[in-house]
């Protein structure tokens, strides 16, 4: 047999035991046993199925979580799905059992965050951007240059005024956060056949993808784009035919969603975060026994501990493999982020409407601007 013949063999093997493995109902099994890179013997499909039905069976309370990602999106988008779902699990020792539901098997964006609100999923792992319609003072980490950095944003959202102020917001719709997880700033990123968008005179006439978000169209307004609202599961050909010439994710999230070979150049700007949460249903994290709280709350703790370590290597990882399809990266000088910020940055008066709207009044902004600033216990590297 050549090396090609058995390499057809074994991958063959593997999606018949991935196949009987999830046609037998243990799904989580299955991507465990794939994410920890193990191939698909029976034995080891086995044995991992065992354990996760005896975690299952032990358990006192079962815990859908539902994400957006594949498993593996880690490696270049550090949202750490599989280590959640461990931490719970072992913090709560093992009185929480968490059902993964990846890959938007239970809905993406708003729609998952929707069936959380209404407590049809225990909880799930949305982009501020798509939360900001049931909790609507999130939505104040896209004012430009107000948390951009990764170090502001992690000072930002683990603050005592967050939590008071926006956490109250938060959940009086219904959400409980769990943490709040640090990805990397938007980038702005050109189509092929483009040029990079190095100061604010190179963004005249763009036609920049947005999402929804009123305040990111009103950033690339003001900055000199032609703001274009495009779904996101539209975007990727939007960029191809050029009805949009540039768009906004984090490094990770392009390569993540099969970008690269279809962009030109990548600008770190560091205006705004590309930033996600992970947040439980309220009335069911309220039903838990307080032990189980505490336990969901230290596991938290862990995962944002580890996503931060990540952080880095998830950037190097992504812009490694972009860079082999031709992409070029550029980072600004403190002069040229200063333009922007003196462009299109929160200090504006444009912001003002949004600042009292979101965070309640001008002096609660204020407090929140200053928290940004101010380091806290947790460090994480920039971009």
């Amino acid at each position: 047999m050549t090396d090609r013949q058995m390499e057809n063999e074994l991958a063959s093997a593997e999606r018949r035991n991935f196949l009987k493995l999830t046609g037998a109902g243990a799904f989580t099994a299955a991507m465990l046993v794939g994410a920890a890179g193990v191939m698909w013997s029976d034995e080891a499909v086995a044995q991992t199925a065992r354990e996760e039905s005896e975690r299952e069976a032990a358990a006192e309370h079962i815990m859908t979580l539902a994400t957006e990602y594949v498993i593996g999106t880690s490696r270049s988008y550090p949202m750490m799905q599989l280590d959640v779902k461990e931490n719970i699990q072992n913090a709560s020792n093992g009185k929480i059992y968490v059902k993964l539901a990846p890959g938007g098997q239970l809905g993406i964006g708003s729609a998952l965050a929707q069936k959380v609100q209404g407590r049809t999923v225990d909880a799930g792992q949305f982009s501020l951007s798509n939360f900001a319609p049931f909790a609507p003072a999130v939505d104040l980490i896209n004012m430009p240059y107000f948390c951009g950095a990764n170090q502001r944003f992690v000072n930002l959202v683990t603050s005592e005024i967050w939590k008071k102020e926006v956490d109250a917001l938060v959940e009086a719709r219904g959400f409980k956060p769990m943490f709040y997880f640090c990805i990397d700033p938007r980038v702005m990123a050109v189509r092929q056949g483009g040029s990079a968008i190095i100061t604010p005179a190179d963004l005249q006439g763009v036609k920049f993808r947005v999402p929804g978000s009123q305040m990111l169209q009103q950033f690339y307004r003001m900055g000199g784009a032609n703001p274009t609202p495009v779904a996101w599961g539209e975007t990727p050909s939007a960029i191809k035919q050029g009805v949009a010439d540039a768009l906004d994710p984090s490094v990770g999230a392009l390569y993540a969603f099969g970008f690269k070979d279809i962009l030109s150049h990548v600008t770190f700007t560091q205006a705004v975060p590309d930033s996600q949460v992970y947040a439980c249903n309220l009335e069911w994290y309220n039903s838990l026994p307080g032990d189980v709280q505490e336990a969901i709350a230290w596991a938290s703790e862990m995962s944002f501990h580890q996503n931060l370590a990540k952080v880095p290597s998830a950037r190097a990882f992504a812009m490694a493999e972009m860079a082999k399809s031709g992409v070029e990266f550029h980072s600004l000088t403190e002069d040229q982020l200063a333009e922007w910020q003196d462009t299109v940055g929160y200090q504006r008066s444009e912001w003002d409407t949004f600042k009292t709207e979101l965070a309640g009044s001008m002096d609660t902004f204020d407090q929140l601007v200053e928290a940004a600033g101010t380091q806290g216990k947790y460090y994480v590297h920039d971009a």
